[in-house]
C-alpha cells in the first residue's frame, strides 16, 4: 500500500493524497491530526489506517505536508495547496503596503469573472519560506502552478493564460 501514496512519474497525486490535501479546505483548518485523516480519508481498519499513514509520510517527504505543533498534527504547505490548484486558479503572492500588489489585485479582479477563475491571495510575510523566496519580488502571480508575472502584471498575458486554461478544460 505504500506505493499507493506516491505520485505518478508526472508528479500527479493519487486520490488518497488529494483527499488528504483537500481536507484542509473542507474542514477550514490550518492543522489536522492523524485521527482526523483516519476519520475522513481512511477509516479505522488497520490496513486503511496504514494506507493513510503511508500517504501522509509520502506527502511530507514531498514537502506538501509538514509536521505541526508536535505529535501527530500536520499542516499543508503552500506547495501542498498549489498541488491542488486548478488551471484557472490564480495565486497572488503579496505583502501589506505593496502598491504593485494592489495594482495587480485590481487588474486580476477586473479579469477573473470573464473566465470563472478564482483568486487566492497569500501574504508572503506569513510564511517564512515564501518570504525567503519572494521577499524582493512581490507581487508574484501564478495561474495554476505556472508563474505568469513578477513585479508587474501584464493583463493581456493573464487573459491569454486563462483563455488557454479554459480551452483545455
Amino acid at each position: 500500500m505504500a506505493g499507493e501514496a506516491s505520485a505518478s512519474a508526472g508528479g500527479e497525486l493519487d486520490a488518497r493524497s488529494r483527499r488528504i490535501l483537500s481536507l484542509f479546505d473542507q474542514l477550514e483548518r490550518e492543522s489536522i491530526d492523524l485521527h482526523t485523516f483516519f476519520e475522513f480519508v481512511g477509516g479505522n481498519p488497520p490496513a486503511a489506517r496504514e494506507a493513510v499513514l503511508d500517504a501522509v509520510a509520502a506527502l511530507a517527504k514531498r514537502s506538501l505536508l509538514a509536521a505541526d505543533r508536535g505529535g501527530d498534527f500536520f499542516r499543508r504547505t503552500e506547495e501542498g495547496r498549489l498541488a491542488l490548484a486548478g488551471p484557472r486558479d490564480i495565486t497572488l503572492y503579496t505583502r501589506e503596503g505593496c502598491h504593485l500588489c494592489d495594482e495587480a489585485r485590481t487588474q486580476i479582479l477586473s479579469i477573473i469573472g470573464e473566465f470563472g477563475a478564482q483568486l487566492h491571495e497569500v501574504d508572503i510575510d506569513d510564511d517564512p519560506a515564501l518570504n525567503d523566496r519572494y521577499t524582493n519580488d512581490v507581487p508574484v502571480i501564478l495561474v495554476g502552478r505556472k508563474m505568469v508575472a513578477q513585479h508587474r502584471l501584464d493583463g493581456m498575458r493573464l487573459r491569454r493564460e486563462l483563455q488557454e486554461a479554459k480551452r483545455l478544460q
